[in-house]
């Protein structure tokens, strides 16, 4: 009796995402926000943030205002504020959600390059941390509204401030017109004066909020004690970092640095759980705890590979699987909060939405 061969199931074909026209430097998620509803936000070399919907990766809007490369963009858990950091010396932060009037809250003025940003994991967060080229760890009081009758031109001195022109759940949102500028630098602290002796490059605000870890060109991931200003664990690692990041469940924080992926608690500050000799150069990485996998992205290649977290044959290690479809290198990557789908932003302008589990899902049916 001949036996029957099963043909291997059809990958599925990623989704692609355009609309910005230079390099994607940073992309997260929301967590999910109500009815299985999530949110994606990508920065770009372009200058201008889009924000999509998480699960089909449609348009919803873009932040119009910097003058500059935007290196990195978040949302607050809740999807309800967002912040992006810039080449042009400054972070913005608004509010691109209709729950609350659609303005910008606070444009924060810098020395130099701002390379990152980071809310802590809550709801409507009141401060925000930055870093970057002037190698300092601060953080914000963003908890005081604008005052009543601000605009354009309420302080002559800061620079344009950011609009968000798009659309959620099909209502428009245009707040050109609006407030636009603070009235004041919001109230800031530096954390740990001197101990970065190079750029900031990432900064992650874990599940205990009186922690924060930052991972600085100087090839070190660090861990600060907000209460006592100080550091409190650091780890030295090889090779130039490119990306730092939590998983959606925050209980890992995975760091691709030279040739090695590292995989550290997202508990307990400094305790390494897990590193990887990859062969190669990695620019970024993501973590699928759940799946007992990882996904890494190179910039000497165009492909995203999946690696099982769990292999301990180092030499001999292969990628479980590899997507292709980017025409640039990787620079960064991050799962969904439901885990269900793998984003990555290329060097070629675009972000992809990779299918990351078994049946349909969202318009893969």
């Amino acid at each position: 009796m001949t036996p029957t061969i099963q043909p291997k199931a059809a990958k599925a074909v990623p989704l692609t995402c355009h609309g910005h026209s230079r390099p994607v430097t940073h992309l997260s998620f929301s967590d999910v926000v109500d009815d299985n509803q999530y949110y994606l936000i990508s920065a770009c070399k372009d200058n201008n943030p889009m924000l999509r919907d998480g699960v089909t990766g449609d348009w919803i809007g873009t932040f119009i205002g910097h003058k500059g490369a935007c290196w990195q963009a978040r949302l607050s858990s809740d999807a309800t504020i967002a912040a992006t950091a810039s080449a042009d010396f400054s972070a913005f932060v608004a509010i691109p959600s209709l729950s609350y009037p659609s303005e910008c809250l606070h444009t924060l003025q810098h020395a130099h390059i701002v390379r990152c940003i980071a809310f802590p994991p809550q709801a409507r967060p009141p401060i925000l941390a930055t870093g970057g080229f002037e190698k300092k760890l601060m953080v914000y009081d963003i908890s005081q509204p604008l005052r009543s009758g601000s605009g354009p031109h309420s302080d002559s001195s800061s620079p344009t401030s950011p609009t968000f022109n798009g659309n959620i759940n099909g209502n428009t949102i245009n707040n050109t017109n609006g407030p636009s500028a603070p009235p004041a630098q919001p109230k800031g602290y530096e954390i740990g004066p001197g101990v970065h002796t190079k750029p900031i490059k990432s900064i992650i605000w874990g599940r205990d909020t009186n922690v924060l870890t930052t991972a600085s060109e100087d090839s070190y991931i660090r861990w600060f004690d907000l209460r006592a200003r100080e550091p409190i664990a650091s780890y030295p690692v090889s090779g130039l970092i490119g990306s730092c990041e939590l998983n959606p469940s925050q209980s890992t924080l995975s760091v691709a640095a030279g040739k090695t992926c590292y995989f550290f608690s997202g508990q307990t500050p400094g305790q390494l759980l897990k590193k990887v000799e990859m062969g190669k150069e990695v620019a970024s990485v993501a973590v699928h705890e759940g799946e007992r996998k990882f996904v890494t992205g190179g910039n000497q290649d165009t492909w995203v590979k999946v690696w099982s977290l769990d292999d301990e044959d180092e030499a001999a290690k292969e990628p479980l699987d590899t997507w292709k479809g980017h025409h640039g290198p990787i620079w960064s990557l991050g799962f969904s909060p439901d885990g269900k789908i793998c984003a990555s932003g290329s060097e070629d302008g675009t972000v992809k939405l990779w299918k990351f589990c078994e049946g349909g899902y969202g318009l893969w049916k």
